[in-house]
């Protein structure tokens, strides 16, 4: 439950009565005005529960969902607030830190050494299995949420009058698989959101029901939406390489725009989210590394992601500690699009 549905919750009820002293207390409060006993006690020694059977079990995300739930039922001022705030910041920190999954390496690596060429394309093209594996069910239940598959379908005859059908649900696609990098980012910090909705030319929004624990998490959802996208793109882009139908070019070179423009570190797009989570050294990095790409590509985008990027570096209040994670990922994203923008694309009709 959120701060939103426990307010909601309260315009609905009659005053409580404090089982301590007795005293009244509005719907809309989280502890008795004159003893501080906590209106929600029993469902957070739930939710504390759940959360420490998840954190034993070592599902951290879950353990972060009851986490973040409790919180939105404590006081912000109140000291159990400030002990479930430091649980959550730790364990986030912890599931970050937590190396990467080997369970699918080992009998992968030996089935690929036992079968030669076999086994090494296969070794090859393992990320794609598991990717089908693991995000395909993530991406099918995005599309089962009726106001995300309705705006989806009015982007997509927006932009079907403009570039044709074949390009604009291509393009839809490529928005909703990366919105779907964001959702899936949030569940694994345990942070609820709602589901992605369009805009018919403006692109699509998720928000927030939670808040990120600090800039390091807010950096790490925010960048997955253009990794997501870029994976989307190179999909793209592999099909036209593939075929040599140039409307996959179109998109694959619409896709690596879009997400690279996301990068723009300004406002709520999702280069603001990752930038703040560098460090003044680091953000100059970042404003290097753009200006020796626009060398290289000519992208005229690249011009207003270093101009951006350079007033942040002077200006914007920059994080105390360096997040080498947040700089590798942005740089490899800003990278890796800018060359994709070079793609050569042949035109094509509706």
């Amino acid at each position: 439950m959120t701060d939103a549905d426990v307010g909601a919750a309260g315009r609905g009820r009659q005053p409580l009565a404090c089982p301590q002293c007795g005293t009244q207390i509005a719907p809309a409060l989280l502890a008795c005005p004159s003893c501080q006993c906590l209106v929600h006690s029993d469902a957070l020694k739930r939710l504390a529960a759940e959360a420490e059977r998840a954190a034993q079990a070592g599902d951290l995300s879950a353990a972060l969902a009851a986490w973040r739930e409790a919180l939105a039922l404590l006081p912000p001022d109140s000291s159990q607030h400030t002990v479930v705030s430091a649980r959550i910041l730790e364990l986030s920190r912890a599931l970050d830190s937590r190396p990467a999954a080997t369970k699918h390496g080992s009998p992968w690596g030996k089935g690929a050494a036992g079968v030669g060429a076999v086994g090494a394309l296969l070794a090859k093209f393992k990320f794609v299995l598991l990717f089908v594996l693991t995000k395909a069910k993530l991406l099918l239940l995005g599309l089962t949420k009726g106001g995300t598959f309705l705006s989806m379908l009015l982007s997509a005859g927006l932009y079907w009058t403009i570039w044709g059908w074949k390009f604009a649900f291509g393009l839809v696609l490529s928005i909703y698989i990366h919105e779907m990098g964001h959702v899936q980012a949030l569940q694994r910090y345990g942070i609820k959101a709602t589901a992605p909705m369009f805009i018919p030319g403006f692109g699509a929004v998720i928000r927030l029901k939670q808040y990120p624990a600090d800039a390091r998490e807010d950096a790490r959802v925010g960048l997955a939406g253009p990794l997501w996208g870029l994976g989307a793109a190179l999909a793209a882009y592999a099909v036209y390489h593939a075929t040599g139908v140039g409307v996959w070019g179109a998109i694959a070179h619409m896709g690596a725009l879009v997400n690279l423009f996301n990068l723009v570190p300004v406002w709520q797009l999702d280069g603001a989210r990752g930038f703040r989570a560098l460090t003044r050294p680091q953000r100059w990095i970042a404003v290097a590394l753009i200006a020796v790409l626009w060398s290289v590509t000519s992208e005229g985008l690249l011009v207003l992601l270093a101009l951006a990027a350079a007033a942040t570096a002077a200006f914007g209040r920059a994080a105390e500690e360096p997040d080498r994670t947040a700089l590798l990922q942005y740089a490899f994203l800003v990278a890796v699009l800018s060359l994709m923008t070079r793609i050569a694309v042949p035109a094509t009709g509706p």
